[in-house]
């Protein structure tokens, strides 16, 4: 599967965004769908993950009262709506794929179809 990742962009404190990652090549029925983000000089973490067939959400427990992710079945594409912002939130956000269930609860693998990435700029 290719993944298109988009919505990246520069946004004060407290502002609002919407990530899209839109794929193509497979049906998406049976994948798990997930997004990340690497800040400078930092490890890449889990951001939020989504199973296809039956839409249940994952959420790092840090990140779900401000982060929700869904689907557009009819667009085979998946969206991050972030509120709230802050400066910490300053990442490159990836969109993922796999075909076979997380390895732990932070969504360390198997995830082989990665997007390019999207840049998310929050000023103070």
């Amino acid at each position: 599967v290719q993944l298109q990742a988009s919505g990246g962009g520069l946004v004060q404190a407290g502002g609002s965004l919407r990530l899209s990652c839109a794929a193509s090549g497979r049906t998406l029925s049976s994948y798990y769908m997930g997004w990340f983000r690497q800040a400078p000089g930092k490890v890449r973490e889990f951001v939020t993950g989504i199973y296809w067939s039956d839409g249940n959400t994952y959420y790092a427990d840090s990140l779900k009262v401000r982060f929700t992710i869904s689907r557009d079945n009819a667009k085979s594409t998946v969206y991050l709506q972030m509120n709230s912002l802050k400066p910490e939130d300053t990442a490159v956000y990836y969109c993922a794929a796999s075909k076979y269930p997380p390895y732990d609860n932070n969504w360390s693998g198997p995830f082989v179809s990665w997007g390019q990435g999207t840049l998310v700029t929050v000023s103070s």
